[in-house]
């Protein structure tokens, strides 16, 4: 089972393959579980920096395997309250995780799929990828956190047209809806999540870290407490190796050099 999630660890940079191309990288539960080991893995590995996630094959993930849930006939329903149990331990990791993790959109990204892409801090979309929402199409609901991400991203009147008549979205329609970060020739959206992950994770770890918890939490945090967390942040970051040589680096008219000997 564990050649379901292929994973390659690159100079700091976790490589992680959804591996599953005959099922168009459909996850049932034991696949989603171990993504969730996965990421929390890594989340927790100070040798690891950054995370790119794509799919082995043609598509990136198709969600859901519904075959594996219409295979618990009547207790369908159980088997999907089980499967999005895990798959929200997944986003969750995606969105806690203090490091980078950037989605390479090679292929297809349809359903929790989708929602999976939209819970990465950045998404590199191949030419010829398409994204669908495709949860009411099948007459379901979006999870993954999708309904929570999707009107963040291209506003509520948006998300809805989306939801309710499910319409494919190609690459340069969902550069211009601010779906995804950049558009990529085909074949080369992991190796541009790669260098972008890199280009990230060379500059202050910790400032990245901190302002990527304050804007995911920035949606439900009211404003005055918004602001109590930032200055409590922004006092930590400043006594941090990185925010000392950043300070110093500006004062000295020069590039900062946040890790030295790397």
């Amino acid at each position: 089972m564990t050649d379901r999630i292929l994973v390659e660890d690159k100079d700091g940079i976790a490589q992680v393959v959804l591996n599953r191309p005959e099922a168009y990288n459909a996850f049932d539960l034991d696949m989603i579980s171990l993504l969730a080991e996965i990421l929390m893995e890594r989340a927790m590995n100070p040798a690891v920096t950054g995370v790119v996630l794509s799919g082995k094959g043609k598509a990136f993930c198709a969600g859901g395997d519904l075959a594996w849930v219409d295979s618990y006939g009547d207790t369908r329903s159980g088997a999907l309250h089980q499967l999005a149990a895990r798959f929200h331990q997944a986003v969750l990791e995606i969105r806690r995780m203090p490091k980078p993790v950037i989605a390479a959109i090679n292929g297809p990204a349809a359903g929790g799929g989708f929602s999976m892409a939209l819970a990465c801090d950045f998404r590199i979309m191949a030419a010829s990828a398409m994204l669908r929402q495709a949860y009411t199409s099948s007459g379901l609901s979006m999870d993954g956190g999708g309904s929570f991400t999707l009107p963040r991203v291209v506003g509520m009147a948006k998300a809805l047209e989306i939801a309710a008549f499910d319409p494919p979205i190609d690459a340069q329609k969902a550069r211009s809806w601010g779906l995804v970060t950049e558009v990529v020739e085909d074949g080369q959206a992991v190796a541009r999540a790669d260098d972008l992950c890199r280009r990230i994770t060379r500059g202050s770890r910790s400032s990245f870290a901190v302002s990527k918890r304050l804007i995911t939490d920035a949606y439900t945090t009211p404003l005055e407490v918004q602001m109590e967390n930032e200055r409590r942040l922004i006092s930590w970051c400043a006594d941090q190796p990185e925010g000392r040589e950043g300070v110093a680096a500006f004062l000295q008219k020069r590039d900062p050099d946040f890790h030295p000997g790397s």
